[in-house]
């Protein structure tokens, strides 16, 4: 215990001898921290933009939501439901009733939805954009509760009208509550704003699922249906009703797992990108910590040939030399991290979604996991930058450097 305790005072000694020289050398540990800091700052600004699109993606499910599809379909896109059958689903054992309006009867809470993509020019550079419009049934704002009118109205049922997320809103031109768009030669007035907590919704247009219908010459033809269930419980009640119905071919999922699945291609993109670009210019940062930590040694020939003269061991020299580059490391870290913070938290965007061939808006999310791992990614930087002019530290001959005196 002596010795271990004898040990680290060396290494303590030996480090703040180090640390007190960084001043005059300030050129060059100045550029290894900024030098970490700008590899830091990447990594968690690009990794951010996953974090953002996925908690974008998990707050759109409810817990108390189920989501029909044509069995086999890996999205909406891929499937095709006829209204025999999204009828039947709204009777199914398990779905919830309310009225849908003031004094109105009790009625399924079950929504019928068509999904199809409509060209919108994206703000600034007006190239278009595939935004989602989804046709929805009277039930859609009650199987989605948090979703709230911010300016204008609803549409009324039956007529050419849309409403637009705050998402769409504010990435893409032409969507001002008044403003009106023509696809596929039916014209559409914009008749209000919605929010929906940031989620998935604030990226769609949504209008009435009967005028879109023949505007987009689909029949009768839906493509899921979105139930609101008596309680999270009731689901496989639900399920096992409409999977052993021989008039139906259908996938039961909870609108939580749907959504947990959409975006992965997005995501694996984005993270092999942050993940290679990152390591690409932390090979130059290490480079740089590098030449810095062979600068501090060379400066301190003398000091460290001293030391080990005094009977402080190689091992202390080796720490020291480690714990002053881990700190600059640190100090760039903290520094990447915090500046991917204040330029990125929070930073709104829109992106394709490979999975439904989508635009997604959602906000750049700068997680304290992102910046432990950003923190975590400095110090390794900093020790294989410092484990070679550790080395030499260490054997660097005591009487040789002794004469230079």
């Amino acid at each position: 215990m002596a010795s271990m305790a004898s040990w680290f005072t060396q290494v303590a000694a030996v480090t703040g001898t180090a640390l007190r020289t960084i001043p005059q050398r300030r050129g060059a540990s100045l550029a290894t921290v900024v030098g970490i800091g700008g590899v830091v700052a990447v990594f968690v600004a690009v990794l951010s933009i996953g974090e953002g699109f996925r908690k974008t993606l998990a707050t759109a499910g409810s817990p108390d939501n189920a989501m029909v599809m044509r069995a086999g379909s890996d999205s909406e896109m891929m499937s095709v439901l006829l209204r025999d059958a999204t009828e039947i689903m709204a009777q199914t054992p398990g779905v919830a009733r309310a009225a849908l309006e003031p004094g109105g009867a009790p009625a399924p809470l079950s929504s019928a939805e068509l999904f199809v993509v409509v060209d919108v020019p994206k703000r600034g550079t007006g190239g278009p954009a595939n935004v989602p419009l989804r046709g929805v049934q009277p039930a859609a704002f009650a199987v989605r509760p948090d979703l709230e009118i911010t300016a204008g109205r609803k549409f009324e049922w039956g007529k050419n009208e849309i409403l637009v997320g705050e998402g769409a809103r504010r990435q893409f031109s032409g969507l001002e509550v008044g403003s009106r768009l023509r696809w596929e030669g039916t014209e559409w007035l914009v008749v209000g704003t919605f929010s929906a907590g940031g989620a998935l919704w604030e990226s769609e247009l949504w209008c009435d699922a009967a005028v879109l219908q023949p505007a987009y010459q689909r029949g009768n033809s839906f493509q899921s249906v979105i139930a609101r269930l008596e309680s999270p419980q009731a689901f496989e009640r639900f399920k096992d009703a409409l999977t052993t119905d021989p008039r139906l071919d259908v996938q039961v999922l909870r609108e939580t797992e749907y959504y947990a699945t959409q975006g992965r291609t997005l995501n694996a993109i984005i993270r092999g990108l942050g993940y290679t670009v990152s390591v690409l210019m932390a090979i130059g940062a290490v480079f740089g910590a590098l030449n810095t930590m062979y600068s501090a040694v060379a400066a301190r020939t003398r000091e460290v040939a001293t030391l080990r003269a005094l009977g402080f061991g190689a091992g202390a020299v080796v720490a020291s030399v480690l714990a002053e580059a881990a700190l600059l490391a640190l100090a760039g870290g903290l520094l990447g991290a915090f500046a991917a913070w204040a330029l990125f938290d929070g930073y709104r965007a829109s992106t394709l979604n490979w999975d439904s061939f989508s635009q997604v808006t959602f906000s750049f999310d700068v997680t304290r996991a992102l910046l432990v791992q950003g923190a975590a990614f400095a110090l390794l930087m900093g020790l294989f930058g410092g484990i070679l002019p550790a080395i030499r530290a260490a054997r660097l001959p005591v009487a040789k450097a002794l004469r230079e005196l």
